[in-house]
């Protein structure tokens, strides 16, 4: 878990993903892959074969927020990068880049009724605004403060969201042995604001097959949304969610795979929200794309939860499907 904990304490806003990063190509490098950047940021590590081509994307970004405006006071306005739900915002520690921590408040009675951004502001103990924009000036980012922490099967984080779908793909190259395939591990930038990084990584590949890898919501905590997906029962293989409906054959081989490996999985139907299947599919003349998912739970906060052993079942799905003979 060394290297997942290092993932998530790096600090990488949409758009300012250079940390994480870093770490990636340091890693990928260091495994022996072929490794560069293209221009929206996104990491490629490839490893060349004369069969399909695959594309395996996980991404860098987290979500955030975007410094906007500082009164006469000090107190600092903001703008969302990503989904925020604002009604949870209140109280939370936010850590800018050069590591000023500020806190968020509300302006009185704001959030009785409908949470509005408007009504927030980032308290960083500053007297005035000239003391506070020698902190933080306009378009300066944060993200939401959280440590790593584990214990037994459990994992708890910000960013898990999806640091741990990078460190499943890297995991994955590590352990990789044969395969025929021409395998591309993309690391991409700008989920969070539009699923950008990975359609204009997909537009250069043109893969044969994709497949996102990312967190996916839960139906096992009490009165929450109906949900066929468990923490700790395996590999979410995704069907459909608000930006893709899979393809059929990649579902039924990624089924097929978990099977013949006895990898426990579990299927995913995830009705709020998208990834970067979405963005692939659509790249082009289109792509075959589909989805392995981590079961998290309360993602987008800074407490996001996974288990170690559904952890574990992604690495060897991903390893099975790069091995495996695509038609």
């Amino acid at each position: 878990m060394k290297l997942l904990k290092r993932l998530t304490e790096a600090d990488a806003p949409s758009g300012r993903e250079n940390a994480v990063r870093d770490i990636i190509k340091e890693e990928a490098e260091r495994l022996g892959y072929e490794v560069c950047t293209d221009a929206l940021g996104s990491v490629i590590a490839h490893r060349s074969g004369s069969g399909k081509k695959l594309m395996f994307d996980a991404h860098i970004d987290e979500i955030g927020i975007i410094a906007s405006y500082t009164d006469d006071n000090g107190f600092i306005r903001f703008g969302a990068v990503g989904g925020l739900y604002t009604k949870e915002l209140q109280h939370r520690r936010v850590r800018f880049e050069n590591g000023t921590i500020g806190v968020i408040g509300s302006e009185e009675k704001a959030f009785d009724e409908k949470p509005e951004l408007s009504k927030l502001y980032i308290d960083i103990g500053a007297k005035n605004k000239a003391a506070a924009e020698k902190l933080v000036k306009t378009g300066d980012s944060a993200v939401f403060d959280g440590e790593f922490y584990q214990k037994g099967d459990t994992v708890i984080s910000k960013a898990l969201d999806d640091r741990v779908g990078c460190y499943i793909l890297l995991k994955a190259m590590e352990e990789l042995e044969e395969s025929e395939n021409d395998l591309y591990f993309v690391f991409s930038t700008q989920e969070e604001v539009g699923l950008r990084g990975a359609r204009t990584a997909a537009f250069n590949i043109m893969p044969d097959y994709a497949i996102a890898v990312d967190v996916t919501d839960t139906g096992d905590t009490p009165s929450c949304p109906v949900m066929d997906v468990r923490l700790g029962e395996g590999a979410a293989i995704k069907i459909m969610d608000r930006s893709v409906m899979c393809d059929s054959h990649v579902v039924s081989s990624l089924r097929k795979l978990a099977a013949a490996n006895k990898i426990p999985y579990q299927s995913e139907i995830m009705t709020d929200g998208g990834t970067d299947a979405g963005a692939i599919a659509l790249t082009g003349g289109g792509v075959r794309a589909g989805g392995i998912s981590v079961p998290t739970r309360y993602i987008h906060s800074p407490a996001e939860m996974a288990s170690k052993k559904d952890i574990n079942a992604c690495i060897e799905l991903v390893k099975a499907a790069c091995a495996y003979s695509w038609q």
